[in-house]
């Protein structure tokens, strides 16, 4: 223009090209705070922990939002009951349950994976209404529902299962009794920016917000449609059970 002759003069279209290039190289990242007592992040780490007999144990981790409380179990497999089983002994670490558990989308789990708003298949939800909570899945290529589990992984696999790599071990609950004592360093360690420690935060914050345990452990139940026959019976799992008239 006449009166700044120094600046470039743009048309609406050039404009709107120069914002786009500018808002990719934008961090489009939002922090995510987390009430007390309110989600449980769950996944399993990468790396595996062999055993004697060449198959290999999977480490199944858990955080706590407000805390970042970690817990770290070992299972034989990923099913849906290593799973639920996993998450049951996480949930008698905690000494309690959250509102919500948020697993990372894994298939195990889900029934419906829309990338809007997965659905967790019916064993997790006999999971969820036993312990009174809720299941719900981190959405896919939504980084910010899991930024918390995968911490929790990245400090589980440099914490525990490095210093577990040159150790051998012949069963799964071997690798678990390992874990216990380097777990309870873990979450004793100060924090580098913060006061305190996992431990500290999770006594101050996460603890007393927890929902209280059932009094029975829970059960791992399958589900499955099926028709029944003429005789008035249905077939599941090589029995046949007989239905009402």
């Amino acid at each position: 223009s006449e009166r700044h002759p120094e600046q470039a003069v743009h048309s609406y279209s050039q404009f709107c090209e120069n914002y786009r290039r500018f808002a990719k190289t934008l961090k489009r990242s939002m922090r995510q705070t987390h009430r007390a007592g309110e989600k449980l992040f769950i996944d399993y780490a990468g790396p595996t922990v062999a055993l004697s007999d060449g198959s290999r144990a999977h480490i199944f981790v858990g955080a706590l939002g407000a805390s970042g409380y970690t817990f770290a179990h070992a299972t034989a497999r990923e099913t849906t009951a290593d799973w639920l089983g996993a998450t049951a002994q996480a949930l008698r670490f905690y000494g309690g349950c959250t509102e919500l558990i948020v697993p990372d989308n894994p298939k195990a789990m889900i029934a419906s994976p829309d990338r809007y708003e997965p659905r967790a298949n019916d064993t997790v939800l006999d999971f969820a209404r036993h312990y009174g909570t809720s299941v719900l899945p981190a959405r896919p290529r939504h980084p910010q529902d899991k930024a918390k589990a995968e911490s929790a992984v990245q400090v589980v696999e440099r914490w525990i299962l490095m210093r577990l790599r040159h150790q051998k071990f012949a069963t799964v609950d071997d690798v678990n009794e390992a874990i216990e004592p380097l777990l309870d360093r873990l979450n004793s360690k100060l924090f580098q920016k913060l006061p305190g420690s996992r431990a500290s935060a999770f006594r101050e914050l996460d603890a007393p917000a927890l929902q209280p345990l059932p009094a029975q452990p829970y059960e791992v139940a399958t589900f499955k449609t099926v028709r029944v026959h003429i005789d008035y019976h249905v077939e599941f799992d090589g029995h046949r059970y007989s239905v009402p008239n």
